[in-house]
C-alpha cells in the first residue's frame, strides 16, 4: 500500500459544482516501503471533484511520482484504490467547505458594515446641510432618501 507523506494542492478553485484541486513540485508525496517519492506534474496535474457528491471525476487523469531515476506512474482511480489518498482529499475539501462558508459570512458581515457607515454618513450630510442652512442640499438629501430608497434617519 501506498501512504501519502504530503498532499497539498497549490490552489484549489470552485468552478459550479466542481472542486478543483490542482498539484505542483513539491505539494504532493508518496511513501512507497521505506522510499518517498515525489509527484511531478508531466502528465496529470488535478483532480476534479464533485461538490455535491464529493466523487472524483477524473478518475484517468495520471499522476507521476520520482525518486531518483524510478517513477511511480498511475492513474487517478488506481491511486485512490492503492493508496490513503481519500483521507487526504477528504481533509483538503472540508477546508475547503469551511474557507467558502467563512468567506460568504465575512462577505454578508461586511455588507452590513457598509450599509451602517453608509446610514451614518447620511445622517452627517443631513447634519451639515442643517448646520450650515443649507436648503438645497437638504432638499437634494431628502429627494435622494425618497427617490433611491435611501437610509431612513431614526
Amino acid at each position: 500500500m501506498l501512504l501519502v507523506q504530503l498532499m497539498k494542492p497549490f490552489y484549489t478553485k470552485l468552478e459550479g459544482d466542481r472542486i478543483k484541486l490542482v498539484f505542483a513540485y513539491q505539494y504532493f508525496s508518496l511513501r512507497k516501503d521505506d522510499e518517498l517519492f515525489d509527484f511531478i506534474p508531466v502528465e496529470g496535474k488535478e483532480i476534479i471533484v464533485n461538490a455535491n457528491s464529493l466523487q472524483v471525476e477524473n478518475l484517468s487523469e495520471v499522476f507521476v511520482f520520482q525518486k531518483g531515476n524510478r517513477f511511480i506512474r498511475l492513474p487517478l482511480y488506481q491511486l485512490l484504490l492503492v493508496s490513503d489518498i481519500h483521507v487526504h482529499l477528504q481533509t483538503i475539501i472540508n477546508s475547503n467547505n469551511n474557507v467558502e462558508e467563512s468567506s460568504s459570512m465575512l462577505l454578508e458581515g461586511t455588507k452590513e458594515i457598509i450599509k451602517q457607515l453608509e446610514k451614518e454618513n447620511f445622517e452627517r450630510m443631513i447634519d451639515y446641510a442643517l448646520l450650515h442652512k443649507d436648503a438645497a442640499l437638504f432638499k437634494e438629501l431628502q429627494q435622494y432618501k425618497d427617490t433611491y430608497g435611501g437610509h431612513h434617519v431614526d
